[in-house]
């Protein structure tokens, strides 16, 4: 059995809302059943209508559930960046811990590695820089968490082996986003390197996800190295890798 990591419950305010509104319409349908044959379609209708409600929020709080860590797209990221003799490792957006947990087995014993969040428990249900540290360390990686804004680093120039980003950027305003991968260039050392995880979204901009953030990344100041889609069985695109290493061209 696995380590019992707990990632959080995304969302959650919006979604328990939802899943308590369908309990309450369940709950009325058990009274009006136990009243008597009379009231049972009504209660038949309250049920039907309890479980189309709560069927939504229910699958969208457990996809992934709290304690998955869905290890193939990580493994993609963590194959493409050269993270064996990294020193010093930053995960922007790290949350509860999810991406940290994949990352691990691809980082060396020695390194040092930071997890930055703004750690909004409104957002991510327990999000938090004890929750991030507990369920790095149950994957072997002591991490330094970090209250933080991915638009302004809490590192110097030139200092990080690697900055990764792992489903945070769509997350942001466009504008915000490009600050963000400035700051991650700010920071990287001359031959260090950018690992993007993303979803196939694009800021509401009609474009191929995978040309999008390579695009994103480059006019950044990286020289994009690798840009791959991660697609499921059916051939739809469900991630976007990017890997990048500063431009030197680009300084300036």
């Amino acid at each position: 059995m696995g380590p019992n990591y707990n990632f959080g419950a995304y969302h959650w305010r919006r979604r328990f809302r939802r899943i308590a509104a369908a309990l309450a319409l369940a709950a009325a349908s058990l009274l009006l059943w136990r009243r008597g044959r009379r009231g049972r379609p009504v209660a038949a209708l309250l049920a039907l209508a309890a479980a189309i409600r709560g069927y939504g929020p229910v699958k969208r709080l457990l996809s992934p559930p709290p304690w998955a860590l869905e290890r193939d797209k990580y493994d993609a990221l963590g194959r493409a960046l050269p993270l064996a003799d990294a020193d010093l490792v930053v995960d922007v957006g790290c949350g509860t811990g999810r991406s940290l947990v994949g990352l691990a087995p691809w980082l060396p014993d020695d390194c040092t590695v930071v997890g930055l969040d703004v750690f909004d428990s409104r957002i991510i249900l327990g999000n938090g820089p004890a929750l991030a540290r507990r369920n790095a360390a149950r994957a072997g990686l002591d991490v330094a968490a970090v209250a933080g804004d991915a638009s302004g680093l809490p590192l110097g120039d030139d200092s990080a082996d690697a900055v990764t980003a792992c489903r945070v950027l769509h997350d942001l305003p466009r504008a915000d986003a490009e600050h963000a991968l400035a700051e991650a260039r700010r920071a990287c050392r001359p031959d260090g390197r950018l690992g993007v995880l993303e979803l196939p979204l694009t800021h509401g901009v009609d474009a191929d996800p995978v040309s999008y953030w390579t695009r994103l990344v480059g006019d950044a100041g990286f020289d994009v190295r690798r840009a791959e889609p991660i697609a499921r069985d059916g051939g739809e695109t469900e991630y976007v890798v990017v890997v990048a290493e500063p431009d030197p061209t680009a300084d300036g």
